[in-house]
């Protein structure tokens, strides 16, 4: 029964622990492993015009779309403005107001984007699942609709479904030395616009859905981009993008869908000589610094109980002590599933985060020198026949006094790693002194260098894992993972088979049980 109620137990911790950490990576966007920084893109709208004398009115729309992108963060300057954002035909418009203006206007809006790697926020994934309806046949003019005719049923027969049948039209429209029908479409289109409301209305003939839809390409440093009219078709699955001036098919790197352009992207309404134009710079930044912004954005809580919120000094404190339940883990497996033995129960844990400042092979080498220092000096004191305590605090005192020796000489003779034995743990190595000497006595010296050859292998364990960049930073960024490694502990400790160890040492008896 207690078995059972010790499983459910590390279950409950497994899948409480597991949520939440799938929460921060999924959701907040967490980095489950150490990587790199990542590139967030700063775009400035900026809208200029000429007020007239009286009441102002500016709309903006917003982008929604944005496949490939997460929006962290989006600002606006209104100065004596005012500000409201509003949703018109599923497009996001951000609208200023005043009484009164006079003169030359400029208003802004900024916003900031991560790269993501999947389709990015926004309505996008949404939209392309959404059910788009074929339109109508178009009414065409008479001294147009004989030149369509005849380029649809040319373009229907090299092609074989609405990819092919865009890509097709657009070769046509785009060529060096067009046919005849093609230069009579052409006649009066003299904008990028105007040519995609063109073969939009030839697409119609089709019955091939279709929309405009603003871009912007972003490039470091621009400072007056402005916003390109693009292609998109609908194949009964997805929208299919097109750069209606060289029929490309695919929307290139490092570009942005502003809007759906099936109305004015702004609008001035008491104004004149109205201009858009977008200044870009692209920055890096730390993946946690993001997901705190995100956080903030989604009014979410977690971030600010995190360890993230803690003054910098408190946080590299907690960095190390963190990492020590980990290496209780080790001991915990080294001990009753290996069965390696050592001085203590915690010491080589202890040892081992000392390792962090000397370094491996130095730490092991100062850490033996002590103790076999310490262990000769003990040997002499069991003559003096000592109580217990006067004892170990001699040997205490033996320790610091060992330290302090081999800091001065070691720095007098260049070897700076000697000067971090400071940060052993001295009152550990003096019970590990003691409690080595008590085993040389009672059960040998094999024993007794056994048990600290064991000790110096666990410490050198759990130094090399308690120093891993991978293990720091998930159990930091997820401190909760301390609940997966309390569960493992509780299974283990219900564990009762044969140890590593103990199958090598009995491996005689079982050879024979096995003939």
């Amino acid at each position: 029964m207690k078995n059972l109620h010790v499983k459910l137990l590390a279950l409950v911790l497994l899948i409480f622990a597991s949520s939440l950490i799938f929460y921060k990576v999924s959701t907040l966007g967490l980095p489950l492993f150490p990587s790199d920084d990542i590139e967030v893109w700063s775009i400035e709208a900026r809208l200029a015009f000429t007020a007239k004398k009286g009441p102002l009115k500016v709309q903006l729309i917003l982008p929604t779309i944005l496949p490939g992108y997460m929006m962290i963060d989006e600002n606006y300057v209104s100065g004596k403005y005012g500000l409201a954002i509003t949703t018109v035909e599923n497009n996001r418009v951000v609208e200023w107001a005043v009484r009164r203006a006079q003169g030359e206007q400029v208003l802004y809006y900024y916003l900031q984007l991560a790269c993501d790697d999947g389709e990015g926020a926004g309505s996008f994934s949404e939209q392309q699942k959404n059910k788009v309806e074929a339109p109508n046949l178009p009414q065409y003019p008479e001294n147009t609709a004989t030149a369509i005719t005849a380029l649809l049923e040319e373009v229907r027969q090299k092609s074989a479904d609405v990819k092919t049948f865009t890509r097709e039209l657009l070769l046509r429209f785009n060529s060096e030395t067009p046919d005849e029908n093609i230069q009579l479409l052409l006649r009066d289109v003299n904008t990028v616009n105007e040519r995609v409301e063109l073969i939009r209305l030839v697409l119609a003939g089709a019955r091939i859905p279709s929309r405009t839809v603003n871009v912007l390409f972003l490039r470091e440093g621009a400072r007056h981009s402005k916003l390109i009219p693009w292609l998109q078709v609908h194949n009964e699955q997805e929208w299919l993008s097109f750069n209606p001036e060289n029929s490309e098919s695919k929307l290139p790197d490092n570009v942005l869908i502003w809007e759906n352009a099936e109305q004015a992207i702004f609008n001035v309404d008491g104004g004149k000589n109205s201009s858009l134009d977008f200044a870009i710079s692209r920055h890096t930044q730390e993946p946690i610094r993001l997901a705190e912004q995100r956080a903030r954005k989604m009014d979410s809580r977690a971030m600010e109980f995190s360890l993230f919120s803690l003054p910098i000094q408190t946080q590299n404190v907690y960095r190390i002590l963190l990492m020590v339940p980990l290496g209780a883990l080790l001991i915990v497996l080294l001990r009753n599933v290996v069965g390696i033995k050592t001085f203590g129960t915690f010491m080589p844990i202890l040892i081992a985060l000392a390792f962090r400042e000397t370094e491996l092979v130095w730490g092991i080498f100062l850490f033996t020198l002590i103790v076999a220092l310490g262990l000769a000096i003990r040997f002499y004191l069991e003559y003096l026949q000592l109580l217990l305590v006067p004892r170990l605090a001699a040997v205490l005192t033996i320790v610091i006094i060992l330290m302090t020796v081999i800091t001065v000489f070691s720095h007098k003779l260049g070897f700076e790693q000697g000067l971090s034995i400071a940060l052993f743990p001295m009152v550990i190595l003096a019970m590990t002194i003691e409690r080595m000497s008590l085993i040389w006595e009672e059960h040998g010296p094999s024993e007794a260098l056994q048990q600290g050859f064991g000790s110096l292998v666990v410490a050198a364990l759990g130094f090399l894992l308690m120093s891993n960049d991978t293990m720091a930073h998930m159990i930091f960024v997820f401190p909760e993972m301390l609940l997966i490694l309390l569960a493992v502990m509780l299974l283990l400790g219900r564990y009762t088979g044969y140890r590593l160890t103990e199958l090598w040492r009995f491996r005689a008896s079982l050879s024979k049980d096995d003939a």
